[in-house]
């Protein structure tokens, strides 16, 4: 299976021109143009409709999306293309936060805090709706290693089937779940003193290393169907490193 690249310049419904300089030969790009000043959701829906698109083709020619882009709601878009070819996958959900907040337990309204609870069907649906995306049964879900989770988040995490992984080195002696795996790595995961030009960075975490080896092992296991990959911010990343390191992470995860 080879590997075939997206890049998704946006965070959310905003252009993000540093991830453009990513760009290698051979790698498609999801660029839409965008109403302004509308409806944020309305605006991110065309961006996840370009990914599902995208995403659907590339499975159906028989190689492994790799999705590159600037925010976790990009998933969604992921999975409904990758659902649309009659693959229920498992999801293991690499992040620093939970993604798991809905408008009753999020202190902020932010819908980047959002999308993972809205691909288990809870909360709001406008988005999943608009990709035709099917919830994702919660017992099909790990999340690791979710270290900074606001409090109603927590509470919603720890009553859900979600199986969370506080401690990502854990990872490494759990068997794999059955059948096709999609990975998503938000690489905010790193911990903010090795990898620090994140728009929200959180302290701690699990060490490169550790990332390193279980995402080889997954590559290993020959059954990652599909990633998708939160970045850096590349306005942020004024050494390089962020970049250096992230790219590094994403090699190990698709072999390349």
């Amino acid at each position: 299976m080879e590997n075939s690249i997206l890049l998704t310049p946006f965070f959310l419904d905003q252009s993000l021109p540093g991830l453009i300089s990513l760009a290698k030969p051979g790698w498609a790009a999801n660029r839409p143009a965008l109403p302004q000043g509308g409806n944020p959701q309305a605006a991110m829906s065309i961006v996840h409709k370009g990914i599902a698109r995208h995403v659907e083709k590339i499975l159906n020619d028989g190689n492994r999306p790799v999705s590159i882009a600037g925010d976790c709601c990009t998933a969604i878009g992921v999975l409904a293309g990758i659902q649309r070819t009659g693959i229920d996958p498992h999801l293991i959900w690499f992040d620093a936060h939970g993604d798991f907040n809905t408008r009753e337990t999020s202190p902020s309204g932010f819908l980047g805090g959002m999308p993972l609870a809205m691909m288990v069907g809870r909360g709001e649906q406008t988005m999943a709706q608009a990709v035709g995306l099917d919830p994702i049964p919660e017992e099909r879900v790990i999340l690791t290693d979710g270290r900074d989770l606001d409090p109603e988040e927590r509470d919603a995490i720890d009553a859900s089937a979600i199986v969370h992984m506080a401690r990502a080195e854990a990872l490494l002696d759990l068997p794999l779940p059955p059948g096709p795996i999609y990975v998503h790595v938000d690489l905010d995961i790193v911990p903010a003193e090795e990898m620090p030009a994140h728009n929200y960075p959180a302290s701690g975490g699990p060490s490169t290393d550790v990332l390193h080896k279980f995402f080889e092992r997954l590559n290993a296991s020959g059954r990652v169907v599909a990633v998708s990959v939160s970045t850096w911010n590349p306005d942020l990343d004024r050494d390089g490193r962020s970049e250096r390191i992230g790219l590094s992470l994403i090699a190990s995860l698709v072999g390349e």
